[in-house]
């Protein structure tokens, strides 16, 4: 994830519990609440507070709603994953995809009372890239960003970002008041264009989040509620006492095994698979671990696991089993590459003995109670059946670092399902985050060049293409893609988001 939560990887649900101790928040009390939607309120229960409420070093995921209520992005995403407008109406490339130009609404005012305008847009985008945020590095070749006049910006790439605009949809599209970038309330006070204004009076920090209706917002249709409490439930015990207790009317959920309950007390289950849980096999150059760089040894460890009996194990089946880490929205995703590794110890075993380790492979893996012991126990005990020995280091509050530093060989962390530029970027390329060995392969970097420059339909192509090599070269052991869990009450519906934690903000409505 990231160090707040966005770096630490956008993990975006990971395991949920994982991220708030890495966190460091503390369990609350089930804050007080109407249960209900009388009074025009909506009451969400969250499982992360936000990190800060300044837009240029904001979080998204499970922090997006605090940002959407207070601050407007230049473009959105429908439920289907498609832009569009946001605060931009048009967008256009030029034909190399190096410029963007953004043609702006004319009626927005911040709630300082100041005007919406292409300067303060520009200066936002800036600020993000040349910021401390998480996720900075998504305006990384952004070279400047322009007001050409009063309702055009002009972003300026040193390369095509095929990710760029969905950015501009998320925290790299935030637009924050200029007044507020030099106030010493920033992290706390924010001043935006957004559809609510942060009640800084009843709010408690860490705990409980009260939002009021802007009655000045230029866009009515998102605004649902007259106000909006978000209590924060770092503790899963806590999060489905205020769920069974009708203290809240829509939550993000810790974990599935609760979800049986969270129906029973009347809420539904809205189902979203975000990540994908399983091995990633970092060291394929063999530079700690020789055995990593056979191809054999690696097809051998995907071959190990009973993948069915992991999810109903560890997910309680809540989830989908899956050879790949690209999701089935992707251009990549080819349904048949998921019997590619069936349950087979013996072809494991087989394996191994061709890649000339009939007497066995030790591997060295870091542990953290974090992630679920029982999930540790299980890997080691598959990998035991055919022949390949896991020594755990437990490396405590150090499991990120040590795991980027490089460390390890192989590691266990569910992680997420982006969009293919994204997801490429994050666990691919050379440069990836979750590529610390920095494994760059000739083949792969062919296919990644021609889906950043590629026609449409080239780059469609050349996704697929890489995700069969991939799986084909086991540069992964997935298992599955668990199940996220979003639950509302009677009076309340919401649309899960693709790519996302939780729903948009404005898909959370009453049901009446």
């Amino acid at each position: 994830m990231h160090p707040k939560e966005t770096t630490m990887f956008r993990w975006k649900r990971l395991a949920a519990v994982a991220a708030v101790v890495a966190l460091g928040l503390t369990g609350c009390s089930a804050a007080s609440g109407d249960g209900g939607n009388s009074a025009g309120t909506l009451t969400i229960g969250q499982i992360l507070q936000p990190s800060t409420f300044a837009a240029a070093q904001s979080n998204w995921a499970n922090e997006s709603p605090y940002m959407q209520a207070v601050y407007d992005t230049l473009l959105t995403a429908d439920t289907k994953g498609e832009l569009q407008p946001g605060l931009a109406t048009k967008w256009e490339y030029n034909d190399d995809k190096t410029q963007l130009t953004l043609t702006l609404r004319d009626d927005v005012k911040f709630t300082d009372g100041t005007a919406l305008d292409a300067e303060a847009v520009a200066k936002n985008l800036v600020r993000f890239r040349d910021g401390a945020g998480p996720n900075a590095s998504y305006l990384v070749d952004m070279t400047d960003a322009v007001a050409t006049d009063a309702k055009t910006v002009t972003i300026t790439m040193k390369a095509s970002n095929p990710a760029l605009l969905t950015y501009l949809s998320q925290n790299a599209g935030l637009v924050e008041a200029p007044s507020a970038f030099d106030s010493a309330d920033i992290q706390t006070v924010p001043v935006g264009s957004g559809p609510y204004t942060l009640d800084t009076a009843a709010t408690v920090v860490g705990t409980s989040y009260v939002f009021d209706k802007n009655p000045d917002y230029w866009n009515p249709d998102n605004q649902h509620y007259d106000k909006i409490v978000m209590n924060v439930y770092a503790d899963p015990t806590a999060l489905l006492n205020a769920i069974k207790g009708g203290q809240v009317n829509a939550a993000n959920t810790l974990n599935n095994n609760d979800v049986a309950q969270m129906e029973a007390s009347g809420f539904t289950a809205n189902p979203l698979e975000l990540n994908w849980a399983g091995l990633t096999l970092m060291d394929r150059n063999g530079t700690v671990d020789p055995a990593l760089a056979n191809v054999k040894v690696r097809q051998a460890i995907n071959y190990a696991f009973d993948k069915d009996a992991m999810l109903k194990t560890v997910e309680s089946g809540f989830g989908t089993v899956t050879t790949q880490v690209f999701p089935e929205r992707s251009a990549a995703y080819d349904k048949s590459l998921d019997s590619e590794y069936d349950y087979n110890p013996a072809k494991a075993k087989e394996l191994l003995a061709e890649a000339g380790y009939a007497n066995g492979v030790t591997i060295q893996m870091p542990s953290s109670p974090l992630l679920g012991t029982a999930t540790f126990t299980l890997i080691q005990q598959q990998l035991a059946d055919v022949g390949i020995t896991v020594e755990y280091t437990e490396p405590g509050n150090n499991f990120i670092s040590d795991i980027l530093t490089p460390k390890y060989p192989v590691v266990y962390i569910p992680l997420q399902q982006g969009g293919d530029w994204e997801l490429i970027q994050f666990l691919i390329s050379p440069t990836a985050t979750f590529n610390p060995y920095h494994t760059s392969d000739d083949t792969v970097n062919g296919y990644i060049a021609t889906v950043q420059n590629g026609t449409e339909e080239e780059a469609a192509q050349a996704a697929k293409d890489l995700n069969k090599y991939l799986v084909d070269n086991a540069w992964f052991a997935p298992w599955y893609r668990p199940q996220s869990t979003y639950v509302t009450d009677a009076n309340t519906t919401a649309v899960v988001q693709p790519g996302n934690a939780v729903p948009y903000l404005w898909n959370i409505k009453p049901k009446a």
